[in-house]
C-alpha cells in the first residue's frame, strides 16, 4: 500500500486493498496461511539486475523523483516495497520447496515481468519472477525451473533473463501486437537456451477458450519434455474483458479453469510445486473476482 503511484494510475494502492478484502470476506480463510515477508537481501536483487541499476532505483525513490520513467512512478518507500515484493517470491520458494504449504500466491506489488537488467519498464521496478527463479536454482540446486506468464502483456524482462539459458524455460501466453512490442512467435531462445523460450501471441478479442486449449495443448506437451522441478506463474489478471488495459476476452471462470490446468501439469512435473505471482490487472472488481477463483483452484 505504501508504493504509492499518484492519483490515476492504474497500478494503484486500491489494487491490493481489493484483493485483500475480497479474500478476507470468503470462505477461503479456512485454508490459506497468510504470511508477512522479510525484505529481500540486495544480493538477490543483483542476481537478476545490475548492480548501478539497483543502487539508482534505491537513490531515486529515496530522494523523492516521481518516476523512473513515464509508466513507471515511484514514491519514498517504493524500493523497500519492492525488497517486500521480491522477499514474498522467494519466501513462497522456500515454503512450497520446504512441503510447508502445497502452493503459494504472492499478492504483491509493484509487479515486475517488464523490469529488465537494468531498465524499469511497465510499471515495473525488480523482475520478481525471474529473482524467485534464480534463488529457486541457486538454493536449491534445481536444474530445471519452468516460468509461465498469462499477463495481457509479454514478460519482456523475463524472457531476456533467460533468453540463453537452457535450464529456465520461459512461456507466455500474450495479446500481440501489444506493448512492450516483444513475444512473437519466432522468439524462440538463443545460444543453449534455443527452444527454452515459447510464445504464444494471440490477437486482440481472444477468449478464453483458446488460451486454454494452448495451456493443454503446446503448452502441455512442452512442459511434459522439459519436466521441471518448480513452476513459477506470473499471474496477470489484465486479460479480463472488463480490464481497461489489454482487448483480450477472458472471464473470472477462465482464471479458475487456467489454474487447474496448471496445477494438473505441476503435479505430473513436479510434485506440484507451484508459485504464483500477482503481476497485472486494473480493473478493482474483476481484478478481485479472478484473485479468489485463481486461490479456489489453488486450494482444491
Amino acid at each position: 500500500m505504501q508504493h504509492e503511484t499518484g492519483l490515476g494510475h492504474p497500478e494503484c494502492p486500491e489494487r491490493s486493498r481489493a484483493i485483500i478484502d475480497r479474500v478476507e470476506n470468503s470462505d477461503l480463510q479456512s485454508v490459506l496461511q497468510w504470511r508477512r515477508p522479510d525484505p529481500a537481501d540486495r544480493s538477490w536483487l543483483e542476481s537478476n539486475h545490475d548492480e548501478g541499476y539497483v543502487r539508482y532505483v534505491e537513490e531515486a525513490c529515496l530522494s523523492g523523483r516521481a518516476g523512473l520513467d513515464a509508466d513507471t512512478p515511484i514514491s519514498h518507500d517504493s524500493y523497500r516495497v519492492a525488497q517486500l515484493a521480491v522477499g514474498a517470491a522467494l519466501e513462497a520458494v522456500d515454503a512450497v520447496m520446504m512441503g510447508e504449504c502445497d502452493n503459494a500466491f504472492c499478492a504483491t506489488r509493484p509487479p515486475g515481468h517488464h523490469a529488465e537488467e537494468a531498465k524499469a519498464m511497465g510499471f515495473c521496478l525488480f523482475n520478481n519472477v525471474a529473482i524467485a527463479a534464480r534463488y529457486a536454482r541457486r538454493h536449491y540446486k534445481l536444474d530445471r525451473v519452468l516460468i509461465f506468464d498469462w499477463d495481457v502483456h509479454h514478460g519482456n524482462g523475463t524472457q531476456a533473463s533467460f533468453y540463453d539459458d537452457p535450464q529456465v524455460f520461459f512461456s507466455s501466453v500474450h495479446q500481440y501486437p501489444f506493448y512492450p512490442g516483444t513475444g512473437a512467435e519466432e522468439e524462440r531462445g538463443a545460444g543453449k537456451g534455443r527452444g527454452t523460450t515459447l510464445n504464444f501471441p494471440v490477437s486482440q478479442g481472444t477468449d478464453g477458450k483458446k488460451v486454454r486449449e494452448i495451456m493443454s495443448g503446446p503448452l502441455a506437451e512442452a512442459v511434459q519434455q522439459f519436466k521441471p522441478e518448480l513452476i513459477l506463474l506470473s499471474a496477470g489478471f489484465d486479460a479480463h474483458r472488463e480490464d481497461p488495459l489489454g482487448q483480450l476476452f477472458l472471464e473470472t471462470e477462465d482464471y479458475g479453469a487456467m489454474t487447474q490446468q496448471l496445477r494438473h501439469l505441476a503435479d505430473e512435473t513436479c510434485d506440484g510445486r507451484l508459485v504464483s505471482l500477482l503481476e497485472g490487472g486494473y480493473n478493482l472488481k474483476s481484478l478481485a473476482e479472478s484473485v479468489e477463483a485463481h486461490l479456489r483452484a489453488l486450494t482444491l
